[in-house]
């Protein structure tokens, strides 16, 4: 792999922001024409600099503005029960982000429903139905103050 330079560093935070910007106009900002650019751009695609394009969506207009953040802790931690909530968690559909923790608790969850009554069925029927889930914590979020996804 190559080392990243100053140029690569400003490609990857003028997509981060800007993920639909033509190349003639990145070229533009980080100061290339438009064949090293894009020469640049699959570089940093192809290896795993870059690894996707997405758009970020309005959750509230969406009528998703519930946000909680749910402690889970596990009654095994072992490689293979970890394995199993991995690979179970990811198909609830209201988990945002999950995050293995090293702390007092094993996981942190972002979890976005419509409100408080559906985010307590998902926490019940979904979330503790988990494999080796032995209890969960919850906070609710009252504000989003800063967001990278808005």
């Amino acid at each position: 792999m190559v080392e990243l330079d100053r140029i690569d560093h400003s490609i990857i935070r003028e997509l981060q922001k800007h993920a639909r910007i033509t190349v003639t106009e990145l070229a533009s900002r980080v100061g290339l024409s438009k064949t090293p650019c894009q020469v640049r751009m699959r570089r940093l695609e192809d290896q795993g600099y870059i690894t996707g394009y997405t758009a970020l969506v309005n959750q509230t207009k969406l009528g998703q503005s519930h946000i909680a953040f749910a402690q889970v802790t596990l009654d095994d931690t072992s490689s293979s029960a970890l394995a199993a909530f991995n690979t179970s968690v990811k198909q609830i559909s209201a988990v945002e982000q999950c995050h293995m923790i090293a702390g007092n608790f094993d996981y942190l969850l972002k979890v976005r429903t419509r409100n408080m009554a559906e985010y307590r069925q998902v926490l019940g029927e979904q979330i503790s139905a988990l494999p080796h889930v032995l209890q969960t914590s919850t906070f609710v979020v009252m504000e989003s103050v800063k967001d990278a996804g808005l």
